[in-house]
């Protein structure tokens, strides 16, 4: 295993070993106060639990290299585990809510709230920093597993800071239905942290278009655009896991022999590859220009122009995802 995913398999494996001892930290402090609002917050490290193993399983899987049956590799397991954690989450949101509800006309005592509040502060805390590791580490080896899961304890944290905050106002005012009212409050917020993670795992698994990263390849390519390259189009981006599939189309001046057309597509590919710091499979296509592109093409040298140069037009977003020829 490569030294990028086994630092991937082991961040992942850290954050499921702790919310398991999270978990049974919560637990404890449920059964020491009684609160439905620290029910709220063992429901979702019950999750985090889940979640992580899954997670974990899934990185396992999307590290294989690439095979016959598989030729663009392993990496939409890393997507699907997303999803998975997104729906959890939600899931984990509406089993809260439920419970809050209950608890109104089913009134409990409530005890020994401060132990209780120590217990969700710290886990809190160690939530976060096992977030923003998991998120700095996902974002830098291009792992949505684990910037997923990084979001999630960071929506786990900033829930527990709010409960933390309801539960020092419950445990001063006595009022028995905050309790409740806390829970329902942040079992909204977590049923929103599941839905924006299923968005935007379901467009990867769509294989949606990220216009923002075409945008950017767009203005590379311009910046190293070399004379013979007429234009670049029907540019297509994808992600697997770590791996960015990249297609495209490159107008070369039709009279360049097999030779000359292979090495102009192999320094576009070189161009591409080097925008990304990760694993990237580039393919190029060639096509013949034709006379409607003498206009705007910078190969000055060309001697069978049949129009005169009028004006260089730069490459936009639109222009290298258009579908021509």
């Amino acid at each position: 295993m490569a030294e990028p995913n086994h630092l991937k398999f082991k961040v992942q494996r850290i954050i499921a070993i702790s919310s398991v001892l999270l978990l049974i930290g919560k637990l404890i402090a449920y059964q020491l106060t009684n609160s439905v609002g620290v029910l709220t917050d063992a429901l979702e490290s019950i999750v985090n639990v889940t979640a992580g193993f899954i997670s974990l399983f899934s990185i396992y899987i999307a590290l294989k290299p690439k095979d016959q049956s598989h030729p663009y590799g392993h990496g939409k397991a890393e997507q699907l585990s997303a999803s998975t954690e997104g729906i959890l989450i939600f899931l984990a949101g509406v089993m809260i809510i439920f419970e809050a509800v209950k608890r109104l006309f089913v009134p409990a005592q409530i005890e020994r709230l401060d132990i209780g509040i120590i217990i969700v502060a710290i886990a809190g805390l160690i939530n976060y920093g096992l977030g923003y590791y998991s998120i700095f580490i996902g974002k830098k080896h291009n792992s949505m597993a684990l910037v997923a899961g990084g979001r999630h304890l960071h929506s786990d944290t900033y829930s527990s800071i709010g409960l933390v905050i309801g539960l020092i106002l419950l445990y001063v005012t006595r009022i028995a239905w905050l309790d409740s009212a806390i829970a329902i409050i942040f079992g909204l917020i977590i049923i929103f942290t599941g839905v924006k993670i299923l968005k935007e795992t379901v467009a990867n698994l769509m294989d949606e278009a990220d216009f923002k990263e075409i945008d950017k390849l767009a203005t590379i390519l311009w910046e190293h655009k070399n004379e013979s390259w007429i234009e670049v189009h029907n540019l297509k981006v994808v992600k697997y896991g770590d791996l960015h599939h990249v297609d495209c189309d490159i107008t070369l001046p039709w009279y360049l022999n097999i030779k000359d057309a292979h090495q102009e597509s192999d320094a576009l590919m070189n161009v591409i590859t080097q925008h990304y710091s990760s694993n990237v499979d580039v393919s190029v296509h060639t096509d013949a220009c034709n006379d409607t592109l003498c206009h705007c093409c910078t190969l000055y040298t060309c001697s069978v122009r049949v129009h005169p140069f009028e004006k260089e037009i730069r490459w936009s977003k639109e222009d290298i995802i258009a579908e021509k020829w």
